[in-house]
């Protein structure tokens, strides 16, 4: 559930395949292949890792005829949807939908002109298949309104888009704007929201690394959705396509929009510690890499953070020196050497 102060816009419910994105279904945590779509085995190797950390929707790329054709071997052995990422050639995006894809991620500007287009969206309203209009701030067309931002450019554009499906009868639509500067990207999602009603497919183009990725991601993803806006998020990262998935949740989390694997609290460390909290703190959140129910775990450098200021935690240690508290919702359950900190802790989490 959604806390009070988060009101979410509501927008037009579609779905593909087994997963609904919009209206009252929950955010969708999407991400992208980086293996080569065209070798069958590591793409579906890759979407496996994805569905076993919580992925729930994926693309992957469909850059000419043979990754097109490996589209059906891919979906027999993966369970969630799968999206193709087309660009340029329309002929891609039929090949696609003849290959049983769940949805198409395309820029109708640059797939040629209205026949082609046209030929596009016949074939997936057939189907009962979405296309995600999909904008990014680096590939809009050069000349337009003089004085508009970019983010005024990116909502003017996918206005005609949506205007040029729906003058087809098709409305399976999803939108993104994405660029890489978070102010333009919530200048755009904020703008377009309160024109269409279609769902918005939010998340930080090319956000980079996941030291700094993270950041940018969680600052414009976290703004958009604490203010309503948001069906669906990619976290884009030069990563695994895992790490995107494990920030998108905690990004969710961190909202209480959704509860997925536990959530783990720890202390910044200071003077007062006599562990080697940094250590002890990695080696917990890798063990809770392993879990997918929700548990709030607390770490903590000392008796002055926890448990008080980790009263509300499920399962939490307090450590001092040599010794730790072991604590449940606050409450004193036993006293732990250091050298079996982990051990007991992951321990009580499990019986948890």
């Amino acid at each position: 559930m959604c806390p009070e102060a988060i009101s979410r816009r509501l927008s037009k419910p579609i779905r593909f395949g087994s997963v609904t994105i919009g209206g009252d279904a929950p955010i969708v945590v999407q991400s992208m292949t980086n293996a080569d779509t065209r070798d069958v085995k590591a793409t579906i190797r890759q979407i496996k890792e994805l569905e076993e950390v919580g992925c729930e929707i994926i693309r992957v790329a469909v850059p000419d005829t043979e990754a097109a054709a490996a589209i059906p071997a891919i979906m027999k052995k993966v369970s969630i949807p799968l999206i193709a990422d087309i660009h340029f050639d329309y002929r891609l995006a039929l090949a696609s939908i003849r290959a049983g894809v769940n949805g198409l991620r395309l820029n109708p500007g640059n797939i040629g002109g209205l026949e082609r287009v046209k030929a596009v969206v016949l074939a997936a309203k057939e189907r009962d298949i979405p296309i995600r209009i999909g904008l990014n701030a680096g590939s809009l067309p050069k000349a337009y309104k003089l004085g508009q931002t970019i983010a005024q450019r990116m909502v003017t554009v996918a206005l005609e888009q949506i205007k040029l499906l729906e003058s087809m009868d098709f409305d399976l639509i999803k939108i993104s704007l994405k660029a890489f500067d978070v102010p333009t990207t919530i200048e755009a999602y904020r703008d377009i929201a309160e024109k269409m009603p279609y769902p918005l497919h939010i998340g930080v183009t090319e956000a980079g690394t996941p030291r700094t990725g993270i950041i940018r991601s969680s600052v414009g993803i976290g703004t958009l959705l604490y203010m309503g806006i948001g069906d669906t998020i990619r976290v884009s990262l030069t990563a695994h396509p895992r790490e995107e998935v494990f920030a998108a949740f905690e990004i969710l989390k961190s909202l209480d929009l959704r509860q997925r694997g536990p959530v783990l609290v720890s202390c910044p460390t200071c003077g007062r510690t006599e562990v080697d909290l940094i250590r002890l703190a990695e080696a917990v959140e890798k063990e809770l890499q392993k879990i997918t129910k929700p548990i709030k775990v607390a770490v903590m450098g000392c008796a002055v953070n926890g448990p008080g200021e980790a009263r509300d935690a499920d399962i939490g240690i307090a450590c001092g020196k040599g010794k730790g508290i072991l604590f449940k919702k606050g409450e004193k359950i036993g006293v732990v050497e250091e050298k079996d900190f982990i051990t007991t802790l992951m321990r009580e989490i499990e019986n948890f």
